[in-house]
Order: structure tokens, then C-alpha cells, then sequence
């Protein structure tokens, strides 16, 4: 017996076949193998094609089924995870109507604030645990607004999870968590926010069916299984966004757990049993995958937009070399990059900047004095950095960070970054042999009842552990106080301007 699970990023689409029995990893696969293409046709904007993600996951579904030689028939559910808070609209064909308006695109940011000040901050922050911001129903107002005619054929509107749930059963559907994370869901009535449907005039026919995260949610029809290679009626039992998937993966479900990812976004994600908030927004609370009505379990989200979007950026523009060599170059710099400071805020507006857009910096460049790997380590230590800038306001709500729990995949793949991490936080970093398609490989097999939380994670294995080090303290502490003081620069200058 067998369990599929896909993870759809903005990168690319990866999938894990986990064997029940073992709770081992059969194969996995990925498409695109370089980045997925996105469509920035104005600053600020980010759009998919959603028929893009189909595509690759017929690549990965074929590619695991070819690698593992496993029997189409044994494989007994399908959990997915996906890129949080996009958009996808769908006319009553279930056709796509336009590119999908992914997470990072920041168009509907002063909309989000506009509905924040006319619905009324007390009810935000107590109902929605959030500012409307730049989530998906203001995106979805974005297009009310400014593409009439397409929004007038709308007949569902759903995240990018939904599209592909609905691609697999012909069935449009969404999750209560998913209705949180668009900023749909009122957690003190448990259900569909009235005032923000009313506020941006949306229908309540434009919501999917809603249905558990956990659960037979629906099944594969038989279109879908003959593009996929797969058997007809094979059950969808799990579907979550990425960050809550990802702590699943890490076996995150408790009030005081943490977990992390550094891929395109850094992010802490954190589990709280209370409604609370940051005032302005800079962290988010949603419905953690195992939420109930009776069991209120609230992840609370800090995202960076621009971690490994970053580190990418300088590979390809810096001389294309590997990123262990950029790795390597930047472990042989001094803590503090020879003064250095990069702002890696360049992927958007930022939340924990309150929504604005700095665009990312370099401070202190000395043409006689520093190299490529001043700049490798400025990077890491920049988005370290913000990491820290992050979990200080994660505290303050009552969320703290004395475990930090991370796949060891991207950033995490470096010694420098880890142990930045960790003297900047003061955490210890745990860094485990998981990703988000194996997290939601164990979902599917949870969400069908052959697991229970316990025996889902049994084969999850640690493979690091970093702890602080008082040796490098002062530096780090040296690093944070200059890096905060240039945050700080660059806002009030913005401001001023």
C-alpha cells in the first residue's frame, strides 16, 4: 500500500510515493528541474499558468511510477500541498480564465488596506486574525475591479491547491484552512466571513464546496487517471498550503512547535492554541491543518519573500557557478561579510515590513576590499537576519523560538546559514530527512485513515542537530544591530520620500 503526495511551488512541482507499511520514501520526482516560469509583467506582479503545474504533474507522476516500477492500483490515496494564497478562477467548464495571481504578486496590496480600514480593525484582528493584506480575496477583488469581463464568467474561485484537487476529481472544492488563508474565514462563528464577502460584493456561489483537510475528499475520475497513469476512484484524502503542510511534515501540530523552510520564501511557522495577532499584520495567523471547531490549533506564519529567490538570483547574475562553490566562497568570509549588509527584501511587498515594498539593498560594497563571497555571506546573513527580525515579533504574541525544525534542503543545505540561524534566534535548529511531497504523502495517508498522528511520523529521521555557540555570539549580535539599524534607514528614507 501506497501514498502519493505532490507539492506545488512556485518553483516546481515535486511528488513522493511513501509505502504505508514502512513509512519510507519509494521515489520521488521533480519538474521543472530548473525554476518554473513566472509571469512579472509589472513590477510587483507574479502570475502561473495553473496549466503549467498540470502539466508537471503528469511529468512527476509518470517519472515516480517508471522509477518505482509500484503497481498503479497500490497506490491508495493522493495528498497535496501547494504555493499558498494565489488565485485561480474557472468558468463553468472548469477552464482557466486567466493566469493564476500567485502568492508573491503584491497588486492588491492598498485594496487589502482599504477593506482593512471600511470592514474595521477590531473585527480584522478578532475574527480574521488578519488584515485583509495581499491575500486571495483581495486579489480576487483585483480582478473584480480592473477585469470586469473576465470576473463576470467566474464561476469558481479557488487557491492553487483547489485547481489542482479539481484537475485530479473534476470537482471544485476548498478546505476550511484554505478559506483562512485567503482571508475567507471567520474563526470566532467557525465559518464563511460575511462581512468580507459583503464588503467586496463577492457571491457566495463563487466559494467551492468545502470539505476536511483530513478526509476522502473526493476521488480521481477517470479523465484524470488516464492522463496521470493512475487508477480511477483513488482517493484524495488530504490537501494543505504549503507552510502548514510543510509543518506537518516536520511533525509540527502542538501549541510551541516551530518549523521553517528556506526555499523561493523563508518561513517560520508556528502553532498557537490562541486567537491572537500581531496588530499590524507583520506575522498571520491562519487554521492549522489540524484546527476543529472543538480543537483550535492556529498556525502563525512569518514569511520572507526573498530567501532562496535571492540566493538564485546571485548564482545566475555572479558568474553561474554551483551553489555549494557559492556556499564554500562565502564560509571562507568573516562573520559580518567584511561589513556588508544586504536587505533581502526584493520579491515584493513584504508583511513584515507592513506591506511595503523596499525592494532589496546592498550596504557598504568596497570595490578594493570585498569579493563574491563577502556578497555569498552578506546574502545568508541577510536573510538570517530577517529571520530573527521575524521571530521577535513572533514572541511578542506569545509564539517562541527555542526549537526550530526544518527539512535539510535548500538554505538549510548550508553550515553557515544553519548556524546563523541558530545564534541569531538563539534556537536550536533540528534538520530532518523531509520535504513538503512527503508531508503530504503522510497526510494522504492520515486523511484516509491509515495513519494516526503518532504512527504517521514514525519514519521520520533527524539528521542534524545546531545548537548556539556562545564562541560566535558578540559577532552575530554585532551583525543583527548594524543589519537593524539599515532596516530601519531604508524604511524611514522610504518613508520620507
Amino acid at each position: 500500500m501506497y501514498f502519493l503526495g505532490y507539492d506545488i511551488g512556485s518553483s516546481s512541482v515535486k511528488a513522493t510515493l511513501l509505502d504505508g507499511p514502512s513509512n519510507k520514501v519509494v521515489s520521488s520526482a521533480q519538474h521543472p528541474k530548473s525554476e518554473m516560469a513566472m509571469i512579472a509583467v509589472q513590477p510587483g506582479w507574479a502570475e502561473q499558468n495553473p496549466e503549467d503545474w498540470w502539466s508537471s504533474i503528469k511529468m512527476v507522476t509518470q517519472e515516480i511510477l517508471v522509477k518505482s516500477g509500484v503497481v498503479p492500483e497500490d497506490i491508495k490515496s493522493i495528498g497535496i500541498s501547494y504555493q499558498m494564497h494565489g488565485l485561480v478562477v474557472v468558468d463553468k467548464n472548469l477552464e482557466v480564465l486567466r493566469p493564476s495571481i500567485i502568492w508573491c504578486d503584491s497588486r492588491a496590496v492598498e485594496i487589502g488596506e482599504q477593506a482593512y480600514q471600511n470592514i474595521g480593525k477590531d473585527y480584522c484582528s478578532g475574527s480574521l486574525l488578519n488584515s485583509p493584506g495581499n491575500f486571495t480575496a483581495s486579489k480576487l477583488a483585483w480582478v473584480a475591479q480592473n477585469e470586469p469581463d473576465i470576473y463576470k464568467k467566474i464561476y469558481k474561485a479557488m487557491l492553487p491547491g483547489d485547481y489542482i484537487a479539481m484537475k485530479l476529481s473534476g470537482e471544485p472544492q476548498t478546505t476550511f484552512s484554505g478559506l483562512s488563508e485567503g482571508i475567507f474565514f471567520d474563526f470566532k462563528s467557525n465559518g464563511l466571513s460575511e462581512k468580507v464577502m459583503s464588503h467586496y460584493g463577492f457571491s457566495i456561489d463563487l466559494i467551492p464546496e468545502v470539505v476536511p483537510t483530513f478526509g476522502i475528499q473526493s476521488e480521481l475520475s477517470t479523465s484524470a487517471a488516464r492522463e496521470l497513469g493512475l487508477t480511477q476512484g483513488t482517493k484524495i484524502s488530504y490537501r494543505a498550503g504549503d507552510q502548514p503542510n510543510n509543518a506537518l511534515s516536520l511533525n509540527v501540530l502542538e501549541p510551541g512547535e516551530l518549523a521553517a523552510t528556506a526555499g523561493t520564501s523563508g518561513v517560520i511557522y508556528g502553532v498557537n492554541d490562541r486567537l491572537d495577532n500581531d496588530p499590524a499584520s507583520r506575522v498571520n495567523a491562519f487554521a492549522h491543518v489540524n484546527h476543529t471547531k472543538d480543537l483550535r490549533r492556529i498556525g502563525i506564519l512569518l514569511c520572507i519573500n526573498g530567501t532562496g529567490i535571492l540566493n538564485a538570483w546571485a548564482r545566475k547574475n555572479m558568474g553561474d557557478m554551483s551553489y555549494v562553490r557559492m556556499n564554500e566562497l562565502a564560509e571562507k568570509t568573516p562573520i559580518g561579510a567584511g561589513g556588508i549588509i544586504m536587505l533581502p527584501f526584493g520579491n515584493g511587498a513584504e508583511r513584515i515590513l507592513e506591506n511595503r515594498n523596499i525592494g532589496a539593498q546592498l550596504h557598504g560594497l568596497q570595490f578594493n576590499v570585498h569579493d563574491k563571497g563577502h556578497v555569498f555571506r552578506a546574502i545568508q546573513e541577510g536573510i538570517a537576519c530577517s529571520l530573527k527580525f521575524g521571530t521577535d515579533i513572533m514572541q511578542k504574541i506569545g509564539v517562541g523560538a527555542s526549537v526550530i525544525r526544518a527539512g535539510k534542503a535548500n538554505l538549510f543545505l548550508s553550515d553557515l546559514f544553519q548556524n546563523a540561524v541558530a545564534n541569531l534566534t538563539q534556537a536550536t535548529i533540528e534538520l530532518y530527512d523531509t520535504d513538503g511531497a512527503q508531508g503530504a504523502a503522510r497526510g494522504a495517508g492520515i486523511g484516509c485513515g491509515y495513519y494516526d498522528q503518532s504512527s504517521a511520523f514514525e519514519g521520520l529521521e533527524l539528521l542534524k542537530k545546531i545548537e548556539p555557540t556562545s564562541e560566535n555570539q558578540d559577532a552575530y549580535d554585532e551583525v543583527y544591530s548594524r543589519w537593524e539599524d539599515t532596516l530601519q534607514s531604508a524604511l524611514l528614507k522610504q518613508e520620507t520620500h
